[in-house]
């Protein structure tokens, strides 16, 4: 019988290519995730029964023990930017990539790879940065030969990264942007799931590596190179840190008021707090050259799916095309 993965928060956006990579390496693959009705895109990864969604709730230790069971290998792909009731940043990135790698070692599995982030840090004033290194630390308490990937900014077509700026841009003149001079090094999100792959596989030796792409940019160059794609005229205009902070807050409260009714799905004081970093690989950190992997560019890949922001959208190269006709 074919061997059995479980991928947590395997229909994310890192999750789901993960997915499809091991249901074409042979794999029978579980994708672990809290609302399995709405994640039946992924059966079509692989033939009728190789890939199934289940249900389960990280914050809790039956469900994770019952989607472990069986499993040759674990991927932890969980991860939140803001934290809305009960799932928040610690609950979720610490405690919950600690139970996952404890229970997987109590069930005999010995193979995990953990998704975490470039900018894991114990003592970063970021809640998010500080708990992407807890849970790295209690991944590795109980899985010591596990493979930790940390991307930067993961692009690719479901992305919430330039989709979400190209979809602003289309508002108004002005492109507002918080840490305009923060550094980034964007890696396409295949790229990450051909090096979670490998984990899984044994095909690369355990320990942290740091995922970047080819291209290392600012975070105004970046805009300016996502509206190069999209052929818009923007200003992209930079938001000062405490102006941000305040924004932030005022955010972040509407939301607790709320009840979580309201999600603050434009900036937090967390993520204000992340942009001061920058989130790029470390000189010293293995990345995806130590795993065999040639980076892609972001001019291979952006065109393919930020082309529906363009004034004329699928038109845009027959509108063109029309204009130097004419002239």
């Amino acid at each position: 019988m074919s061997k059995l993965v479980t991928i947590f928060g395997g229909s994310g956006f890192v999750g789901r290519y993960i997915a499809r990579r091991m249901a074409a390496e042979g794999w029978r693959v579980r994708v672990a995730v809290r609302r399995p009705h709405e994640a039946g895109f992924v059966r079509p990864y692989g033939v009728v029964g190789q890939v199934e969604p289940v249900f389960c709730n990280i914050r809790d230790d039956a469900s994770v023990r019952a989607v472990l069971g069986g499993a040759d290998a674990v991927v932890n792909c969980v991860g939140v930017l803001n934290e809305i009731g009960k799932n928040t940043f610690a609950a979720l990135q610490a405690e919950g990539a600690g139970r996952i790698a404890r229970l997987a070692a109590e069930a005999g599995i010995d193979t995990m790879v953990h998704v975490s982030a470039i900018g894991a840090d114990a003592g970063s004033r970021s809640a998010y940065a500080r708990t992407k290194a807890a849970g790295e630390a209690a991944v590795l308490e109980h899985q010591p030969r596990a493979v930790i990937l940390r991307p930067s900014i993961v692009f690719g077509a479901e992305d919430q990264f330039f989709n979400r700026f190209a979809g602003m841009a289309r508002l108004g003149p002005v492109l507002p942007v918080v840490g305009a001079g923060t550094r980034f090094q964007p890696v396409y999100v295949d790229d990450v799931a051909a090096a979670a792959v490998k984990g899984v596989l044994g095909q690369t030796a355990p320990g942290v590596y740091e995922l970047g792409g080819p291209d290392v940019m600012t975070f105004r160059d970046l805009m300016q190179l996502m509206l190069k794609v999209i052929r818009r005229r923007r200003l992209v205009l930079n938001m000062p840190f405490g102006v941000a902070s305040l924004m932030g807050f005022g955010f972040d409260m509407l939301q607790k008021l709320s009840l979580g009714l309201i999600e603050n799905n434009m900036i937090t004081r967390d993520q204000v707090a992340n942009l001061r970093n920058d989130n790029v690989v470390a000189d010293d950190a293995r990345g995806l050259p130590e795993l065999g992997i040639a980076p892609t560019a972001m001019a291979a890949v952006l065109p393919d799916y930020l082309w529906r922001f363009r004034p004329g959208g699928q038109y845009a190269e027959l509108t063109d095309s029309a204009r130097q006709l004419k002239g």
